[in-house]
């Protein structure tokens, strides 16, 4: 019986477009062409003498045995990464959304690198799941609803206040003294967090008012740039405003609540015990743990 193991290339090929559903995808991802990955997939075929994907005019679906083998593939794939990474460190990347970032991380990471400045850190905006060795990420800045990686490390990170802010002239031309008078307010929301006025008013005990919001913007940083030149007035978390609070940009009518959300630390477990990592986990925790909505 023959043990030999397939083409690596053939089994990465078959691996990417089992997990994109599309040999173009794959072919992508891989830097080949769609060509080669059918080559490959068929190559692979014929040697394992099983069919692994039903190609279709717009997808490529796994066959049953296909989705057996792209499971196994997907795990070994990582261990041999996590295995490289773990003796190859490169740069420490930290991941989080793009308005963490923009309103709190780069306005105090200065004092990271003054305290660390051996320490080479890199960035990756993304707020949603990742997988921590195919996406080349050693932690990440997460709301407690997203689901973390398996194998990932969690460290608390303290919860979230929210509530109303705008600019001042905005509150004046408004007439906003009382939380009912935001009903006849231009209400501004973001495409990231709908549901943040409903989330305030839970908080807030302020469910019998009708809050609809009228504008909508992409990113909280954008939504915050807009309360912030008197378009209206926006919910957002307080640790995304610290700066403007203080500066006079924006004011709080109403201050903020306790709300549902908290926020966590992942750290993979290939970077849990570097040096640089430890220095950033302590850092993170110690800043966010002396924000004044904590």
């Amino acid at each position: 019986m023959n043990k030999t193991l397939p083409s690596l290339n053939a089994l990465k090929a078959f691996e990417a477009t089992a997990r994109h559903r599309s040999m173009t995808l794959a072919a992508d991802e891989l830097f080949v062409t769609h060509g080669a990955v059918s080559r490959h997939i068929k190559s692979l075929e014929e040697s394992l003498g099983v069919l692994l994907v039903n190609r279709k005019a717009r997808s490529t679906e796994p066959t049953l045995e296909g989705l057996r083998l792209a499971e196994g593939l997907a795990s070994a794939f990582s261990l041999m990464q996590a295995s490289v990474e773990r003796v190859r460190p490169g740069p420490l990347t930290l991941s989080c959304s793009s308005s963490i970032m923009m309103g709190w991380i780069i306005p105090r990471i200065g004092q990271f690198h003054e305290r660390h400045p051996h320490i080479e850190l890199q960035f990756n905006m993304n707020f949603d799941r990742i997988d921590f060795v195919r996406d080349k990420i050693g932690l990440a800045i997460r709301s407690s609803i997203i689901e973390p990686p398996g194998d990932a490390v969690i460290r608390e990170l303290g919860g979230e206040a929210i509530g109303p802010v705008c600019s001042p002239e905005y509150l004046a031309q408004a007439q906003i003294s009382a939380p009912k008078d935001l009903e006849a307010a231009m209400l501004l929301s973001t495409r990231t967090r709908p549901q943040a006025w409903r989330d305030w008013q839970t908080v807030a005990e302020e469910n019998d008012l009708v809050l609809e919001p009228r504008s909508s913007f992409d990113h909280f940083y954008l939504l915050i740039q807009a309360a912030a030149c008197g378009l209206g007035v926006a919910t957002v978390p307080q640790m995304l405003v610290l700066d403007q609070l203080a500066s006079g940009r924006l004011v709080a009518p109403f201050g903020f609540r306790p709300g549902p959300r908290r926020l966590v630390l992942w750290i993979a477990p290939h970077v849990a015990g570097r040096p640089d990592a430890l220095a950033l986990e302590r850092w993170l925790i110690e800043e966010m743990r002396a924000r004044p909505d904590n």
